[in-house]
Formats: structure tokens, C-alpha cells, sequence
């Protein structure tokens, strides 16, 4: 009888703490008009890989594609207002590699039945820690997540880790250069004060509770 050559396939498991665990993953933190400029310098960082891009809205994401598209990226936004046989022949595309990038939102994105995606980056954060974690376990194996985080957004990620029980690294982006903030005189990146923010919302919690 022939030696049984083929390696087994191996399991893999979509509980919260195997997909952070498996999951490089960074947070940004920006000022929400900042989030375009950041996005492009990331993006020209990662020129092949298969991107997705998740926001909460369709009008945002028919603006960073006319953007991205404007810079020469290929992209595509799906979203509610495309007809399925467009976000069908969209995941087609992606799943071939004839399109890298697509934009979507959480709803769009458990439908569209990607593959291969290599980097899920969260322009927005979910207003719910669990469809975070929905994002990052469509990267069935091995891959990047990253968030960019306005200050409005910090207690969604307060929350995104308190739920994971894990500490986002948190990244500087080289050559990115902040504008200017007239609703936030005087306030850097240099006046945060480093915590552990899921330790934090930990006792935060167990006040309310």
C-alpha cells in the first residue's frame, strides 16, 4: 500500500482569543480628517497584498474609492447600493487577484465570501467588539489587522480589547505628518498618556457593574 504523502489539513478555530492570537494586529491613533492621508501611506506600504477596507457608512465608502482610485489604486467600493451581481462579480475579481483592494462595510462583508485576504483595515471601528472580531476571522489563516483610531473612537477600542483580553500594539506611521487641529488646541500625540487600555475598561466595568 503507498505511504500516505498528503499533510492533513489543519484545524482552524474562530473563538475570539485563537483569531487574536493568530492575528498581527496595530492601531493608528488620528485625527478622524487625518484618516485619508494615513490610509494612503499605509496602503503604498502593503502595494500587494489583498486589502480589505471596512467603514460604517456607504457615502464614506464611495469617497475613499474615488479617492484611492484618484491615487491609482485598485479598488473597488461594494456596499447595500450594488446590486448583488455587482458585489458577486467584485469578490470574483478580488478572490482571482485582478482587484486587491475592496471597500465595504460589516454588513456587505459577511456576504461577499472573500479569499485570501492578507490585511483587514478598519477605517472605523465597529460600534460592537464582536464584529471586530467578525473582521479579523475572515483572514482564515494567518494575517494583519489594522485600525486607525480617532480620539472619539478610543472607547470602542477600550472595549475591542477588554473583550479580547489583549493589548493592541499601538504604531507610529513614518513620514506621516499631522494637519492642523483647531478642535483640539494643543493636543498631540505626545499628550496620551500610555495605559493599559483593556486594564482600564476592566475597572471601569466592575464600578458600573
Amino acid at each position: 500500500m503507498p505511504e500516505q504523502t498528503d499533510t492533513p489539513e489543519k484545524d482552524i478555530y474562530n473563538d475570539q482569543r485563537s483569531v487574536a492570537l493568530r492575528t498581527t494586529q496595530s492601531v493608528y491613533f488620528v485625527q478622524e480628517h487625518d484618516k485619508v492621508s494615513m490610509l494612503e501611506l499605509l496602503l503604498n506600504d502593503h502595494k500587494e497584498l489583498q486589502v480589505v477596507i471596512v467603514v460604517k457608512s456607504k457615502k464614506k465608502a464611495d469617497a475613499l474609492s474615488e479617492f484611492l482610485i484618484s491615487k491609482e489604486f485598485n479598488t473597488l467600493c461594494v456596499h447595500g447600493n450594488h446590486r448583488q451581481e455587482q458585489q458577486k462579480e467584485a469578490a470574483a475579481g478580488f478572490n482571482l487577484g485582478a482587484l486587491n483592494i475592496i471597500i465595504t462595510t460589516d454588513m456587505i462583508l459577511k456576504t461577499l465570501k472573500l479569499e485570501n485576504i492578507k490585511l483587514v483595515l478598519s477605517y472605523d471601528l465597529p460600534d460592537s467588539a464582536q464584529d471586530y472580531y467578525n473582521r479579523l476571522a475572515f483572514m482564515k489563516e494567518l494575517g494583519v489587522a489594522i485600525a486607525l483610531v480617532s480620539p472619539e473612537d478610543e472607547p470602542l477600542l477600550s472595549d475591542i480589547e477588554f473583550n479580547m483580553k489583549k493589548e493592541i500594539e499601538e504604531k507610529v506611521l513614518e513620514g506621516f505628518v499631522a494637519s492642523a487641529t483647531p478642535n483640539y488646541p494643543g493636543k498631540t500625540k505626545k499628550d496620551r498618556i500610555k495605559k493599559p487600555r483593556h486594564r482600564k475598561n476592566k475597572v471601569k466595568k466592575e464600578q458600573e457593574a
